[in-house]
């Protein structure tokens, strides 16, 4: 019968978001300014320090460094809760351009 959704998978070189270069059809192209772009490198940057260390606290490389919260008493409200896979959701956003351009 049906076969399941395949899932698109995008692998990081260096634990690098890979640039994917689209041409708009008929889409305005957006503008970032310095500012923006600073910023968003910014939180990008920092956001892969904190992830290595978490990795090296984890390996067991370092005795401090960031902590990870976990929840002692987890809230029975979102015993059902599952959190969105944001790779994916890119991937379906990036599909779905495609597939409106052709």
């Amino acid at each position: 019968p049906h076969s399941p959704a395949q899932k698109l998978v995008f692998n990081r070189v260096n634990g690098k978001r890979p640039q994917v270069l689209l041409q708009q059809v008929s889409a305005p192209e957006e503008c970032y300014t310095l500012a923006h772009e600073e910023n968003v490198r910014f939180v990008y940057e920092a956001w892969q320090q904190v992830e290595q260390q978490l990795d090296g606290s984890r390996s067991g490389e370092s005795a401090c460094g960031p902590v990870q919260y976990v929840e002692k008493t987890p809230n029975p409200g979102l015993k059902n809760f599952v959190p969105i896979d944001l790779e994916e959701w890119w991937a379906q956003q990036f599909l779905a351009k495609i597939e409106n351009c052709s």
